[in-house]
């Protein structure tokens, strides 16, 4: 038996902004500096990207992804430092949270449970 934690944001309207798609959507966009290679990369369509981005803007009020326009040759996206500080800060409680879910799973579940039929 494990246990497996998903960790996720949510607004004020109770609309989730933050999740581990996110997440590996803007560090593939830093390792790529393309949010078509990120989107790419996770098998994603570029719209589906783009609403993603849209929702953790919106959520948070400010950019995460700086867009260059120009194509191949010059277009790009990189990180806003605002996205990548909260990246940073989002992955690391993430786990944390796991961390310690692991430990108290380990910790309830110690003991093996009690047998016998149900009556």
């Amino acid at each position: 038996m494990i246990i497996d934690i998903k960790v996720m944001l949510k607004d004020e309207s109770g609309q989730p902004f933050m999740g581990i798609g996110l997440v590996w959507l803007l560090a593939g966009i830093d390792e790529h500096h393309s949010i078509s290679q990120a989107a790419k990369q996770m098998d994603l369509s570029y719209p589906k990207a783009l609403r993603m981005l849209q929702s953790v803007e919106r959520g948070l009020g400010h950019p995460v992804v700086a867009r260059h326009r120009g194509g191949s040759e010059r277009g790009g996206a990189e990180l806003t430092p605002l996205g990548r500080d909260f990246l940073r800060r989002y992955d690391g409680m993430q786990k944390r949270i796991k961390r310690f879910a692991a430990e108290e799973f380990k910790k309830t579940f110690a003991k093996p449970l009690a047998s016998g039929g149900a009556d």
